[in-house]
C-alpha cells in the first residue's frame, strides 16, 4: 500500500485485485494519489464489511470491475506494468484495462498453520512475540518476523525490518550459547 505514494502512481490508472476489507482499503488509500483505482472483483458484490463497500461506492475515483479475474499482468521492461488482461467468471472474454500500477489484496492469512499446537499464535494465526521490541517466540531460540508475525502494519518494509530484527536476535542467542 505505501507504494501508491510513488510518483510512478501519482494521476494514473492504478489496479487492485480483491474483493474484501483489505482490497477495499488498499483502493480507497490508492484513490488519494491514482487517477482511477480498478477495484478487480471475481463476483458480483463485495465481500467486505458494509461500511467499507460504502466507502468504495462514494469514492468517486473506484471503479469495481465486477465479474473479473487477472487473466495476465501486461507490461514491459522498460515501462514496467502497463495494465492487465482480465477475464470474465461469466463468460469466456476479456479485456484490457490500462493502469502502471498493479496491488494484490485477497486478504492477510499467515502461513503458519504447520505450527499450530507448536507455538504461540493470536486469534488470527498470527506468530507472537513474547517479549516487546525482541522477535522472540514462545520457543526459545525461535524468532518470528514479517508477514507471519505482524497482523497490523502488513507492509514489505516492516517485513524486511522485523527480518533484520530477527537475524540479530538469532545471531545474539547463538552467541550467548556459545555457537
Amino acid at each position: 500500500m505505501c507504494d501508491g505514494a510513488l510518483p510512478r502512481f501519482r494521476d494514473s490508472p492504478l489496479i487492485v485485485v480483491g474483493g474484501g476489507d483489505s482490497a477495499v482499503e488498499e483502493a480507497d488509500y490508492l484513490s488519494k494519489f491514482g487517477s482511477t483505482v480498478y477495484l478487480v472483483h471475481r463476483r458480483d458484490q463485495l465481500r467486505a464489511s458494509k461500511i467499507m463497500v460504502q466507502r468504495a461506492a462514494n469514492n468517486a475515483k473506484i471503479d469495481i470491475l465486477w465479474n473479473s479475474t487477472v487473466d495476465e499482468v501486461l507490461g514491459n521492461d522498460a515501462d514496467g506494468v502497463t495494465g492487465a488482461r482480465l477475464k470474465s467468471t461469466v463468460d469466456e472474454t476479456t479485456r484490457d484495462v490500462d493502469a502502471t500500477g498493479f496491488f494484490v489484496a485477497i486478504g492477510h492469512t499467515p502461513n503458519t498453520g504447520f505450527l499450530q499446537d507448536k507455538l504461540e499464535m493470536n486469534a488470527k494465526g498470527y506468530l507472537t512475540w513474547t517479549t516487546a521490541g525482541r522477535t522472540y517466540t514462545s520457543v526459545e531460540g525461535v524468532f518470528a518476523a514479517g508477514d507471519v508475525s505482524d497482523d497490523y502494519y502488513r507492509q514489505a518494509v516492516t517485513a524486511a525490518g522485523t527480518g533484520c530484527m530477527a537475524a540479530l536476535d538469532a545471531e545474539r542467542y547463538l552467541a550467548a550459547k556459545g555457537l
